[in-house]
């Protein structure tokens, strides 16, 4: 019983104080950008550790690398939850691309907005080439760029493919991609499907298994392929590797 009421203690005291750091966002996104452009992606970065923290997860980053991580990457992940969105940001200091409906998001959108979110609509061509070279423009001026070459939720398991837009902006600036593999131990519990995001996050508190796992591994150079479709089967083998040793 000590146990039942210090868990649920430790997750009011969690939202309490989510929601004094999420004022705080939306004031500062209500300000001019030039003003906060500075502060407001590490602020950024630290409210999704308070986000993670609320919804009490067990988030562990496994360093799987040999190598030390470069200074600029493509950071690409499998994308079987929602949880990704506060959980890749919490771990990397990135600017993620996301799905366009996420901008509309209450008060998610406007934080996402403020702190420099890409926004694509995943089913339109053009809008997929616009947000390629605005990932391209963002690698130039030195940012780590977050995306899910799934290109959405697809399921627990891997998608039968990965879309390019990552393969190509790494190819063009030749910048290098940092794969991560996640490995949610409940599967079921974190798996989104068709609900809201609000059900989606009663479901992470009471999970019956709060462990993440974020498994980083070594960079891959751009320059060891002549193009997109073998830098993209390359990559997408050691994600089918990845998911028979943890998932399978």
């Amino acid at each position: 019983m000590l146990l039942f009421l210090a868990r649920w203690l430790r997750i009011l005291c969690g939202w309490l104080d989510l929601l004094l750091f999420t004022l705080l966002m939306l004031l500062l996104a209500a300000m001019p950008q030039a003003w906060i452009r500075g502060i407001y992606p590490p602020l950024f970065h630290a409210w999704c550790r308070v986000f993670v923290r609320a919804v009490n997860i067990d988030l562990r980053l496994h360093q799987k690398n040999l190598c030390p991580l470069p200074r600029q990457y493509i950071l690409i992940a499998n994308h079987p939850s929602a949880f990704e969105d506060i959980g890749v940001p919490a771990l990397f200091p990135v600017t993620s691309l996301a799905k366009a409906e996420v901008a509309d998001w209450w008060f998610v959108g406007r934080i996402a907005r403020a702190c420099g979110t890409l926004f694509v609509h995943r089913e339109s061509a053009d809008s997929r080439k616009a947000a390629l070279q605005a990932i391209i423009q963002a690698l130039a001026q030195g940012k780590n760029i977050a995306l899910y070459p799934e290109g959405g939720c697809h399921g627990r398991r891997l998608f039968k493919h990965f879309r390019y837009g990552a393969f190509e902006a790494s190819l063009a600036s030749n910048v290098p991609i940092l794969p991560v593999f996640i490995h949610y131990e409940a599967q079921e519990d974190f798996e989104w499907n068709e609900q809201t995001l609000l059900q989606k996050i009663r479901d992470f508190i009471l999970t019956r298994n709060n462990r993440a796992n974020y498994y980083v591994y070594d960079a891959i150079n751009p320059q060891q392929f002549a193009d997109k479709d073998a830098y993209s089967a390359h990559v997408y083998s050691l994600y089918r590797q990845w998911q028979r040793q943890y998932l399978e």
